[in-house]
């Protein structure tokens, strides 16, 4: 049983060894790559400018005066 165990545990290892032999990352990343990392980007910004016309409308509705705000109707 623990022959077996051993043996086992030898193969495991001697498999997976292969996968520690990439210490590093080569790091170049191609014209696609930053495409595709400039697109997306394009997309948050596209999403954060009119987030930021409400919110800055929100808040002047918020500090603006209560009379200026009041719609006036008219009695019939």
């Amino acid at each position: 049983m623990k022959a077996t165990l051993f043996a086992a545990l030898a193969i495991l290892l001697s498999i997976a060894s292969p996968a520690f032999a990439a210490a590093g990352t080569q790091g170049h990343s191609g014209i696609l790559v930053w495409a595709f990392i400039g697109f997306f980007a394009l997309i948050v910004v596209a999403q954060l400018v009119p987030a930021f016309v409400i919110l800055f409308a929100a808040v002047k509705g918020l500090f603006q005066g209560r009379e200026a705000s009041e719609i006036k109707v008219r009695n019939h």
